[in-house]
């Protein structure tokens, strides 16, 4: 897929493991590795939003488009 998630710097630069980011997003570890591996098919407005927010950044911030 050519949208890519990427957060992994994200959860470093703030300290975060995926536990926690987990819980504060409200989803499971197991999605948060989806999102981070690159599997995810799609990504819900509102757990993108709950990303953004714990992450304190922009949509854009995380997501990249790679042809």
């Amino acid at each position: 897929m050519a949208i890519r998630i990427s957060i992994d710097r994200m959860l470093a630069d703030r300290g975060l493991s995926v536990g926690e980011f987990a819980d504060a997003v409200g989803i499971t570890p197991a999605n948060v590795a989806v999102l981070k591996n690159g599997r995810a098919k799609a990504v819900r407005f509102s757990t993108l939003d709950a990303i953004c927010r714990v992450l304190q950044c922009q949509p854009g911030d995380i997501l990249h488009y790679d042809e």
